[in-house]
């Protein structure tokens, strides 16, 4: 049995080495053929074909409906994920619900449902709020390209809100989409939603409040500030500063209606803490639900 044992161990060993390279899961299920199609032979119309099977048989539905969406996503089949998803997901987990819902907002920007992306994103933001996000827990595990890392929910917050000012700015709503940016960074301040608020500003004729934003990046006041990226797009956004002559403040020149305009200024008063037995970080969004539930 011993001599066996020192025998197969090679093979063992080799067959583990070959699953962690490709990052393919052991076995010969549907899920796992679907993996070495799409990771190892590179073949993403078959891997759909074998995810479908995988879904249809109940094999790891949670991974391979999310798998199999990222795939479509790839091959611009975006219309096809999105109703795959929506779909289908009742058969998972109650735990991929949130990692599906991510899915479906990269689905959503890609081909460009602005509204939908909206939706969604407040959907998350209320949940956050009611405090049925993380399962109530301040952190929650996370996957990127393969590594595992630890996410609060301040970050989430913070990064949803993020999310839900640029789809904003692309329907050309630059005074919602401050109010957005400016509650993620009071929540979690970051260089890349610092120039993003920037430009909100800068599209409002607002040059001088754009500026100090601009500064706080190159003058190394917020994180990733020392991210060549972020420097270089602040650099970018200041020299069109430069270039432009400043207009007149005023929310009637922007076309705005006053209950709108008071709505925001409402918001903005209102924003802070109030007493409640649930986590810090809902009480830091709770004068944001009303906003995000409209």
């Amino acid at each position: 049995m011993e001599g066996s044992s020192k025998m197969s161990s090679p093979k063992g060993k080799k067959d583990d080495l070959y699953h962690v390279i490709h990052k393919v899961p052991s076995g010969d299920s549907p899920y796992v053929r679907a993996k070495h199609a799409q990771l190892v032979e590179k073949d993403p119309e078959t891997a759909i074909v074998l995810f479908w099977k995988a879904i249809n048989a109940g094999d790891r539905v949670d991974s391979a409906l999310k798998d199999m969406a990222v795939v479509m996503k790839q091959l611009d089949r975006t219309g096809e994920a999105i109703e795959a998803v929506k779909s289908f997901r009742g058969l998972c987990s109650k735990q991929a619900q949130d990692s599906l819902d991510n899915v479906l907002i990269d689905l959503y920007k890609k081909c460009g449902k602005i509204e939908e992306q909206i939706d969604l994103l407040k959907r998350k933001l209320r949940l956050i709020y009611q405090g049925a996000a993380f399962n109530g827990r301040p952190t929650k595990t996370a996957r990127s390209h393969g590594k595992k890392f630890q996410v609060s929910v301040t970050q989430e917050t913070s990064r949803l809100l993020g999310n839900l000012g640029w789809a904003y700015m692309q329907k050309g709503n630059f005074m919602m989409a401050e109010v957005v940016y400016r509650k993620a960074q009071m929540i979690d301040p970051d260089s890349n939603k610092a120039c993003n608020l920037g430009l909100c500003l800068i599209k409002q004729g607002r040059y001088e409040d754009a500026r100090l934003v601009l500064e706080d990046v190159l003058e190394s006041r917020l994180p990733g500030s020392d991210e060549s990226r972020s420097r270089k797009r602040a650099d970018e956004l200041l020299m069109e500063l430069r270039s432009m002559h400043p207009l007149p403040e005023s929310f009637d020149q922007l076309g705005l209606d006053d209950d709108f305009v008071k709505g925001l200024e409402q918001l903005m008063n209102e924003w802070g803490p109030v007493r409640s037995k649930r986590l810090p970080i809902f009480e830091e969004i709770s004068q944001f639900r009303d906003q995000v539930a409209c």
